[in-house]
């Protein structure tokens, strides 16, 4: 594969081998249906939205009006047309609409939509997400007047769907949903929600499930209800809330993320409790796979990005990516990428695989928090070392790493930052949910299969896992133990469950007779699972030098030269 020196206007999904292997090893079928559209969508992605979001983020961010001339409260956000085309025309291509109607397509499509999208605009990826969310809820848990009224909105794929919200953030609780002071009062028409959600992302959608206690019911997330918050009232006028400003964020600047006063606001109860808390969190579950989708997206912008520059970049007498220490950069990107890539995809398929079936909801939350930690750190890693690679141009608000950096902040935050999913997978694994059994089902499935040149990295993931167990064991004996070593649980169970993924993928391609893939994942399981720290930088190469092409151009190698590295 040869890289051009400049990124904007090509095709992200034609670009991207890994996908492409990853669709049609795991979903072929949906893949011989919609390969197309996803190449169209790549086209899209690359060029028009790609222009949109630098334009914007340093240019046009929006700009909240409330009030009109005569004083009246409008919350009107003021987009540039840009932004605005581009959010309006996202729906068009089905990300969300898709999933739904007499033939809807797994939802793993969203999903590698949103990974492409993500390669551009995570301000774009928000609000797509939040929509998907809303309208997922809707159509899964509402009662079937709200489901009838409020979901073909949201599915459209006219450039005219309504978007979404979900609100649950107050100023006191932070990730603390259960503590949640926003009141519901019965009203004849309804529900009318009282309180202030403090970070609303998407703050002017058309329609957010927002969470509030009802009068009378009880402290703690078991007295939640759900609610449908429309913009507008069924005769037009707006509903009885107040944007009281935007945020002045970091990053994701051209998404419109606001503090909202509820003033009495017509509402339509989804669920009431203790049935509230569990729809929102399907909500979030829901954001978290995208969250996680999204930050393999950023990593994925970031090695291209990288690898164009190194590959046309000629300094001290020669092309960067002939030196031997930019290609150790490079060959580290790929490789966590890709892992960041399985992960994140593993989820996705386990969100269909739970849709409908509650015996695979354990592996569902069980893979979502270990993706959605590790993906979203990585994230900042991998923009951050592209950087390095441009140099001081990669820095600068003209090349797009510098806004991949800032926008990569923000996953680890969305959707519960890394100790609120470390707390989820200890909640997981040493209660009734039975979230390790799961884990190490799902990794000597993987294992029993790796046969050859796999099957020798097998013992090391086998160990990691032992590992593992003994650490899930010894929690759960002493409960305490889990305040202080969750989140260590939490990354070393993903970069097993990451070594394991990328074990099942080189199994699949040495078949075909590729030995690119266990390459990738020998250098993944020497630097997580196997190198001991204290060696590493005295350590041999453990990649071998003249496969540095076939590596970033995902090109395939020859089994027995990877076998005689």
């Amino acid at each position: 594969m040869e890289y051009l020196r400049e990124t904007r206007g090509q095709n992200f999904y034609r670009l991207d081998v890994n996908l492409q292997r990853l669709l049609k090893r795991t979903a072929g079928d949906l893949l011989d249906q919609e390969e197309a559209r996803l190449a169209a969508f790549g086209a899209w992605v690359g060029d028009e939205v790609d222009a949109q979001a630098e334009y914007t983020s340093r240019f046009a961010p929006p700009m909240l009006h409330t009030y009109d001339r005569d004083g009246e409260t409008v919350n009107r956000v003021q987009y540039n047309p840009l932004y605005a085309a581009v959010h309006r025309d996202v729906y068009r291509h089905g990300i969300i609409g898709l999933n739904y109607g007499g033939d809807p397509r797994p939802f793993l499509l969203s999903f590698a939509m949103g990974y492409l999208l993500a390669q551009s605009d995570i301000s774009i990826h928000c609000p797509v997400t939040l929509t998907g969310a809303v309208a997922y809820v809707l159509d899964r848990y509402a009662p079937k007047s709200a489901r009838n009224k409020y979901l073909p909105s949201l599915i459209r794929m006219d450039g005219e769907a309504a978007t979404g919200g979900t609100w649950a953030t107050e100023l006191h609780g932070g990730s603390d949903v259960g503590a949640t002071t926003t009141v519901a009062r019965r009203t004849p028409q309804g529900y009318a929600l009282s309180g202030l959600k403090w970070f609303v992302s998407n703050v002017d959608c058309d329609l957010a499930v927002v969470t509030g206690r009802p009068e009378g019911a009880p402290e703690g997330s078991k007295g939640l209800g759900l609610y449908l918050v429309p913009r507008l009232l069924d005769d037009g006028t707006p509903n009885r809330l107040h944007v009281r400003r935007l945020k002045d964020k970091l990053g994701t600047r051209g998404l419109a993320t606001g503090e909202v006063d509820l003033l009495d606001a017509h509402a339509v109860e989804i669920a009431p409790p203790p049935e509230g808390f569990k729809m929102m969190m399907a909500a979030l579950e829901f954001s978290r796979i995208h969250n996680a989708v999204a930050a393999a997206g950023i990593q994925r912008r970031a090695f291209l990005e990288a690898v164009s520059y190194a590959a046309h970049r000629e300094a001290f007498g020669g092309i960067i990516a002939g030196y031997p220490m930019v290609q150790d950069g490079l060959v580290d990107l790929a490789v966590h990428l890709e892992a960041s890539v399985a992960l994140a995809f593993e989820s996705a398929r386990a969100f269909d695989a739970a849709d409908g079936d509650d015996a695979e909801h354990s592996w569902l939350r069980t893979a979502t928090a270990l993706a959605k930690y590790h993906t979203a750190e990585q994230a900042i890693t991998a923009a951050s070392r592209a950087i390095g690679i441009i140099g001081g141009a990669g820095y600068t608000e003209e090349y797009v790493t510098a806004r991949l950096l800032r926008d990569a902040q923000v996953l680890t935050v969305w959707e519960g930052p890394a100790n609120i999913q470390a707390h989820e997978l200890l909640r997981l694994v040493a209660g009734r949910y039975h979230g390790f059994e799961a884990f190490a089902a799902r990794i000597d499935s993987i294992l029993a299969m790796a046969e050859g040149d796999a099957g020798d990295l097998a013992a090391t993931v086998k160990a990691a896992l032992g590992a593992c167990r003994d650490a899930v064991e010894s929690v759960c004996k002493t409960p305490a133990e889990g305040a202080r070593l969750g989140r260590r649980i939490l990354h070393f169970m993903a970069d097993t469950l990451a070594a394991a993924l990328l074990i099942e993928e080189a199994s699949s391609d040495i078949g075909q007779g590729d030995a690119r893939k266990l390459l990738i994942a020998r250098l993944f399981i020497d630097q997580h699972l196997a190198l001991p720290r204290s060696h590493r930088v005295a350590a041999p190469d453990i990649w071998p030098r003249q496969h540095f092409r076939q590596i970033v151009g995902y090109e395939p190698i020859e089994p027995e030269d990877v076998r005689a590295a």
